[in-house]
């Protein structure tokens, strides 16, 4: 298992590739709200298993805090520890950046693994893409 920042095409397209099987395909987000205007400023991440992307995630800078989105993995590497591997990868990518926080929108029934990453809930209960969501925030000094 290899989590890679994306540098060419190949690698973004596998991280939209992953993030449509998951998102658009398993979860049915209309595909015009899961690839959005960010993705350009983005930076992007893709894991590999077996040479083949498995999951995929993205990280802004928004109001100087770090923003990790579209976590997602695909079914049949889920409890693998990927997801995890992407999080870690992001958290170093962050600290590059000189952000001290991190943020990132929840679906409800990721919050315990979120949570047991270091992220607390600071937000009440909202939709979106019509699935349940709550924000969490986790500090990164000293990491």
């Amino acid at each position: 298992m290899e989590v890679k920042v994306v540098s060419n095409d190949k690698e973004l397209n596998d991280a939209f590739w992953v993030r449509k099987e998951v998102f658009v395909k398993e979860q049915n987000v209309p595909e015009e709200e899961e690839i959005d205007q960010y993705e350009d400023s983005a930076s992007h991440f893709v894991l590999y298993s077996n040479g083949e992307p498995a999951g995929a995630g993205r990280f802004r800078i928004v109001d100087g805090l770090g923003k990790v989105e579209r976590i997602c993995v695909l079914d049949s590497q889920r409890g693998t520890g990927a997801g995890k591997a992407i999080m870690e990868k992001i958290e170093q990518h962050a600290q590059t950046q000189g952000v001290s926080a991190l943020k990132l929108n929840a679906q409800t029934h990721a919050i315990p693994f979120y949570s047991r990453l270091g992220y607390e809930v600071i937000s009440e209960e909202f939709l979106d893409a019509g699935i349940p969501h709550k924000t969490m925030k986790k500090e990164i000094k000293g990491l």
